[in-house]
């Protein structure tokens, strides 16, 4: 753990980087910074110790941000649902003017994502596999552009990068088994691939926030380039039915062609520069369904 540091974390009210800046705050001077619309957001950063900074990435202006960060974790991001002009600005260029701003780091993160890959089949996804377009592709492309340019800038400017390839993340602030959760609880059809099994290594909160301040410290120049992830391999019908039968309910899987592909990854570099995941992804689906609903009996508690 890092301690007595000065770290940005960017995209601060976020289900990702919440969770890891809060864990930071307890030792380290943490400044959150996000849009801060909403004034809930700026409390719930202040209670968690973290220094709140309105920051809208997609403008472009910096000026109002220190460039004394030892350490800066970026996962602020423009989804891709508007112009993908302004999404590749927002996630590649200002995301490259921001490692800039901050290029005195020790370690500078940035939040990629699996979905950049070209679907291969039946097996994980490794760091060389090259890119595709998946269902997002304003947001997919967005983000294979922005590897290219912070690579670049840090390599010309010798800062240490670590760049993240985020696949499924889950626990009290949602992720996608939570909406797979919703969807059961609903006796909604949850939307897979039709080449099954739909196979990823969902990652639970308590590990993805160790790994995400490992990361920090395993920036390096060349970046790092790593797929971030459970360590663990287990397919969407067989967690879904698992917690079909914790709550009671039976999934229901409706397979279509436009569906994102599987996102399966291949975890042996991970495991190599970042070290394994701890949580059992039966543990953690249980603990998420605790969280999120506390209020209902699982049916080996009846």
């Amino acid at each position: 753990m890092l301690n007595n540091q000065k770290i940005l974390i960017t995209g601060a009210t976020g289900k990702i980087a919440f969770p890891i800046a809060r864990a930071l705050a307890s030792g380290n001077e943490v400044w959150g910074a996000a849009r801060l619309r909403n004034p809930t957001d700026r409390e719930k950063l202040v209670a968690a110790g973290i220094k709140p900074l309105a920051l809208d990435l997609s403008q472009g202006d910096l000026s109002a941000l220190p460039t004394d960060f030892t350490y800066v974790f970026h996962s602020a991001v423009d989804p891709g649902q508007g112009d993908w002009r302004q999404c590749v600005r927002t996630n590649a260029h200002h995301s490259g003017d921001l490692l800039y701003h901050c290029r005195a780091a020790k370690g500078f993160v940035f939040c990629s994502t699996g979905s950049i890959y070209g679907y291969q089949g039946q097996r994980p996804l490794t760091e060389s596999d090259p890119p595709g377009v998946p269902l997002r592709a304003n947001y997919s492309f967005s983000k294979v552009a922005a590897e290219s340019v912070l690579s670049w800038v840090a390599t010309h400017f010798n800062i240490p990068l670590a760049i993240i390839r985020v696949c499924s993340t889950y626990g009290p602030l949602g992720g996608a088994p939570a909406d797979r959760l919703d969807a059961i609880l609903q006796r909604k059809p949850i939307r897979l691939h039709p080449d099954k099994p739909n196979n990823y290594n969902p990652i639970y909160e308590d590990d993805y926030v160790a790994l995400g301040i490992r990361a920090l410290t395993a920036a390096r120049t060349p970046p790092l380039v790593v797929n971030w992830s459970g360590s663990e391999t287990v397919s969407v019908e067989d967690y879904c039915t698992y917690m079909g039968e914790l709550v009671g309910i039976a999934p229901i899987f409706e397979y279509s062609h436009d569906a994102h592909t599987p996102l399966w990854p291949d975890v042996a570099y991970m495991h190599e520069v970042l070290g394994r995941t701890q949580t059992h992804w039966r543990d953690g689906m249980r603990k998420m369904i605790r969280s999120r609903h506390p209020d209902l009996q699982l049916t080996d508690e009846r």
